[in-house]
């Protein structure tokens, strides 16, 4: 089998209250996986603020920018710079009124390659998103850059064997889920480790039954009030196409750089055929909410 290794950064960071701060240490990060080899990087969901969905807020959309914008112009520079591809997460201000939980895809030219804006939309306690965005319209894509097609997702979408599917069938050789999860603190003893080993068995399972690359990146460290908020779990890890886990940050900050040997997608394909063998004559009710009666 033809070896293609590409080699991944997973930037997973607290966030600094300012701004400004937050995206000069990410590009310090960024720059840092570059050293490494990394080729493709990929930050956490809306990693230039704080996690401002723990409590609906109008002010807070403030912080949404229009793309192109201060943002993704930033990792422009960046990506351009360094010559690699950056995976920039964002809150997009589409029109008065109208915001999303996007990205954009940026090519080592410092040109944007492609966007997403996320598809599922949760609202739970701290997790107040159907407050912010609404649901993306551009469907699942997947963005050629020149190393490789990525399929990019975002945090809630992780759950959802359709999103992993549809956009594995569009020809994404890796998909890339930049998130922000963690534990209520007053949970974690309790809940907590079943919590984290759910996420990540959901989306090695995606890696298994595409045949895939998943990448997911999360952020780390306690936002909000102290006794409450929300304590991000970090665990950033990279899984193989088999659903090896072939690397794993911790519960602090870290940048991970991981090679990919993209020539396992055919190998594991080949062997464990399951985009061959799926009965796409027999799932016409994927579409409907329930198969009442």
């Amino acid at each position: 089998m033809k070896s293609r290794v590409l080699s991944v950064g997973l930037v997973q960071t607290k966030v600094a209250k300012d701004k400004q701060a937050t995206l000069a240490m990410t590009a310090e990060r960024v720059r840092e996986a570059a050293r490494r080899g990394a080729k493709l990087v990929c930050l956490q969901e809306l990693f230039a603020s704080e996690y401002f969905c723990q409590s609906e807020d109008h002010a807070q959309f403030e912080l949404a920018e229009s793309i192109p914008g201060p943002t993704s112009a930033a990792m422009a520079k960046v990506a351009k710079e360094l010559g690699v591809s950056i995976i920039v997460p964002l809150f997009e201000r589409r029109a008065p009124g109208v915001y999303h939980n996007s990205l954009v895809v940026v090519g080592p030219s410092g040109e944007v390659l492609g966007q997403y804006r996320k598809m599922h939309i949760p609202d739970d306690p701290l997790f107040y998103e159907k407050f912010y965005f609404t649901p993306g319209d551009l469907g699942f894509v997947a963005v050629k850059t020149p190393e490789v097609t990525v399929g990019p997702l975002i945090c809630w979408d992780q759950w959802y064997p359709e999103a992993a599917r549809l956009t594995a069938l569009r020809g994404a050789e890796i998909l890339v889920y930049p998130t922000a999860i963690g534990w209520h603190p007053s949970e974690k003893a309790e809940y907590g480790a079943a919590q984290l080993s759910a996420w990540q068995t959901i989306q090695r399972a995606h890696a298994i039954a595409n045949g895939v690359f998943v990448v997911a990146v999360n952020r780390v460290g306690h936002e909000g009030p102290e006794g409450g908020g929300l304590e991000f779990w970090g665990h950033s890890f990279v899984a193989d196409p088999f659903g090896v886990v072939l690397a794993e940050a911790g519960e602090g900050e870290e940048v991970l750089v991981v090679e990919c040997d993209l020539g396992r997608v055919e190998e594991v394909r080949r062997n464990w055929p399951f985009l061959r063998d799926r009965r796409i004559d027999a799932y016409s009710g994927i579409s409907s909410r329930l198969l009442d009666g």
